[in-house]
């Protein structure tokens, strides 16, 4: 090799090996976090301790995080606020069965993301994470006025306060009501009316006593005529009988 050419060979060695051992010895970049943590959402914004209890007692909370990470389908969640837990009837939470409490937070979530524009043309009822609202034991429905967002569940209505998070993929609306599903706080099917006691039918009024009324003065006076005669015929005889013994 030429002196020319060897100098610069050298330096393109040094900076070769060099680099090898740089890029050893550089750490791993590590990934960016997947998905969205719902209670962390929540937690965030405040004022919503009870639902986020609920969640997490449920593991709820976990199969939105995993349905986050795993499906481009995305969720939408109405969150009740604590206000709105403690508006409810005293007990009413621990009234119900585990089985229950969990529908009733699969209640909240819709397994698909809403924009709040896209609530003025949904069709009714929406489909709950709670079943198929088909059947009619979990109705959801809403109506829009404006940018006002209303949800009735045949037991009660609740109105979308504010949007706490929204990212095209997950969708966390506050609600003022607790959204009770038909299922589980429905009323029970009104029992039958009783049936309304019959008239009672007066004597006066009655057409068989009426009958027996009008028949009666004749039927004594018969009587009475019949024991007249027995009476005349009776004596005619003991008459007779004296006279022949005369």
């Amino acid at each position: 090799m030429t002196p020319q050419y060897r100098f610069p060979f050298f330096f393109f060695v040094i900076f070769f090996f060099h680099s090898r051992i740089v890029s050893a010895q550089s750490p791993a970049v590590a990934p960016a976090p997947s998905g969205t943590n719902v209670t962390a959402v929540l937690e965030k914004a405040g004022q919503f301790t009870t639902f986020i209890k609920l969640l997490k007692s449920t593991k709820t909370a976990d199969q939105i995080n995993t349905q986050l990470s795993t499906s481009n389908q995305g969720i939408t969640i109405f969150a009740p606020t604590d206000n709105a837990f403690a508006s409810l009837k005293a007990g009413t939470l621990n009234s119900i069965t585990e089985q229950q409490k969990l529908q009733l937070l699969q209640f909240h979530i819709l397994p698909t993301f809403y924009s709040t524009s896209q609530f003025q043309t949904a069709t009714n009822p929406l489909h709950t994470q709670a079943g198929n609202s088909d059947d009619g034991q979990f109705p959801l429905n809403v109506t829009t006025s404006g940018t006002q967002v209303n949800i009735t569940t045949g037991v009660d209505t609740a109105s979308v306060s504010n949007t706490i998070f929204t990212d095209n993929q997950l969708a966390v609306y506050q609600v003022d009501q607790v959204l009770l599903p038909q299922a589980i706080f429905g009323s029970p099917a009104p029992a039958p009316a009783p049936a309304a006691p019959k008239k009672s039918v007066k004597g006066s009024d009655s057409p068989s006593a009426g009958s027996s009324s009008d028949d009666s003065p004749v039927d004594a006076s018969a009587a009475m005529g019949l024991k007249h005669q027995t009476i005349k015929a009776v004596s005619l005889g003991v008459a007779m009988f004296t006279a022949f013994l005369l």
